[in-house]
């Protein structure tokens, strides 16, 4: 298992990055920062593999942060993209390609009666928020510490993210009187969630949660959780709104939702809807989403939104994802890896947490399990980042954050994961 990789290419690409971009990259978390040393440069992708500049070659567990689901450079993806390339890359005007999507996502989330595409995550929360407090005529809305929205400014309280890689609760830049109407409780805590409507009965908007908090590592809701915010939310006049950017089309063909049987009023979804391009997109109720304009007073746009090339890529990889099977392939390709990562940590006696759901999983370096921000905060850093080190030079490419989850895609094998369970259990060894 023991391999020497050579990152020279990489190393001469970060210097001349870092001369013209803030830190070499384009998203914080890319720098590494997580977990020290440089970043590897990736050259290109194929099936469950990524290539860096230097030559080598890693099992990705990354996947562009989830949506590379059925693996890169999918057949039937790769062609629809191909076919739509050759009709033009953008319009600014409608195609028959967003109807077609979004009859696609409606039939797989029923809780989407309507739906807008917009162009990315980040988009996709602040505009629904938007949405919800124009719906409601109120200004507050409840999020949870250590969920990840986009770094919309009102959001960017308390968040996970490349926020928790960093150490930073906040940001610079962003005035107190915009954060001022948005209100923190810690994940799990319905408790909290009560006391919040009973202070602000008549005022709170929108409850913005991920129903699996996929920021921070990846914490699962607590038996009750989810619920609770339905209740609450219906019986103060408030909106629901499931930020399933990360787990829409991840855990279940119809998202957290369908899992857990619960029917959010907005749902905001990432990059998957568009098989990896830059997309995103907000829908729920009809009444609600009436509210946007052209035909309705809030307004929100954009010229890329509904792009022909991210929807014909959209369309192709949610009709591979709805063929017979390909859900229970993942649940079992994910249970296979768990369940590895399970053994590994027993017979290694290392102290640490895995946490699985559909086709994302988590290994925190704690003794404790992790429930909410300030128990994954508790795990250990720099165990992590010797581990994600130790695994990258055996040639598996992880998040390099201890606080950021892990995906699975169709295109790997079992017997990768299983092999890659072995070469866990070998460095786990050596952390010991």
């Amino acid at each position: 298992m023991e391999k020497e990789l050579k990152h020279t290419r990489s190393h001469a690409l970060f210097q001349e990055a870092q001369q013209l971009m803030p830190g070499g990259v384009n998203s914080p978390v890319r720098a590494f920062r997580g977990v020290g040393g440089e970043p590897v440069f990736i050259d290109h992708a194929e099936g469950p593999y990524l290539y860096d500049v230097d030559g080598n070659r890693y099992l990705d567990f990354v996947q562009s942060w989830g949506p590379m689901i059925l693996g890169f450079g999918y057949p039937s993806v790769l062609q629809a993209v191909i076919e739509a390339s050759k009709r033009g890359f953008s319009f600014g005007a409608p195609t028959e390609a967003e109807s077609e999507l979004a009859k696609l996502v409606m039939e797989f989330v029923p809780s989407v009666e309507m739906i807008r595409f917009v162009n990315s995550g980040t988009e996709a929360t602040m505009s629904a928020l938007r949405v919800a407090r124009a719906f409601t005529g109120r200004s507050k809305i409840v999020k949870f510490t250590g969920c990840y929205h986009g770094h919309a400014d009102m959001l960017l309280v308390q968040a996970g993210s490349g926020v928790a890689t960093l150490g930073l609760p906040d940001s610079p830049g962003v005035p107190a009187e915009t954060t001022a109407n948005t209100l923190t409780v810690p994940y799990n805590d319905s408790e909290a969630v009560k006391e919040l409507f009973k202070l602000y009965p008549a005022e709170i908007a929108a409850v913005i949660v991920e129903p699996v908090a996929a920021n921070m590592g990846l914490v699962l809701p607590q038996p009750g959780f989810l619920e609770t915010l339905r209740e609450l939310t219906s019986q103060h006049g408030a909106l629901l709104i499931f930020d399933e950017v990360m787990t829409g089309f991840r855990v279940a063909l119809g998202g957290m939702q369908q899992r857990v049987g619960i029917r959010p009023d907005l749902t905001c979804f990432g990059k998957i809807i568009g098989g990896g391009m830059p997309v995103g997109a907000y829908g729920g109720r009809k009444d609600i989403m009436q509210v946007v304009a052209p035909i309705g007073p809030m307004y929100q746009a954009g010229t890329l939104s509904g792009n022909p090339l991210a929807m014909a890529a959209g369309i192709a990889t949610l009709k591979e994802l709805r063929k017979p099977g390909q859900y229970e392939a993942l649940e079992r390709k994910s249970l296979l890896l768990g369940e590895g990562l399970e053994r590994a940590l027993r017979n290694t006696r290392v102290e640490a947490q895995v946490v699985r759901i559909g086709a994302m999983f988590c290994l925190y370096f704690t003794s404790e399990p992790v429930t909410d921000y300030a128990s994954a905060k508790r795990a250990n850093t720099d165990r992590f980042s010797r581990y994600f080190w130790e695994m990258l030079a055996a040639g598996y490419y992880l998040p390099p954050s201890q606080f950021e989850a892990c995906f699975i895609s169709l295109a790997q094998e079992d017997v990768m994961l299983e092999e890659a369970a072995r070469t866990a259990e070998h460095v786990l060894r050596k952390l010991a």
